[in-house]
């Protein structure tokens, strides 16, 4: 899997509104009503990134997830991630769209 340039990476996120590009990654943060609901979508994501074969960089603190996800043999961002990065977003909908 190939590396991405800055410009592309940039230029793929303008899809992820929730996401950003920093520290050879990219990062979301998602902000859940309370700690079970964090779990319940922790626990969602983690099928698909077993489905993937890649896991992100994660903590969990009540009700706030951070994530961050790079290739960490290709030593940067590449289109898995943003793989990955869409199926995370397909599982947490923001609240204004539910």
């Amino acid at each position: 899997m190939m590396k991405l340039s800055e410009d592309d990476i940039e230029k793929r996120l303008l899809q992820y509104p929730d996401w950003e590009y920093y520290e050879n990654a990219i990062h979301a943060e998602f902000e859940f009503d309370n700690f079970k609901d964090c779990f319940s979508a922790m626990s969602r994501i983690a099928f698909e990134c077993e489905a993937l074969n890649h896991h992100p960089d994660w903590s969990n603190v009540y009700n706030v997830l951070n994530i961050s996800i790079s290739t960490h043999d290709a030593d940067g961002v590449t289109a898995k991630d943003f793989k990955l990065a869409k199926a995370i977003d397909s599982i947490v909908v923001p609240e204004d769209e539910e």
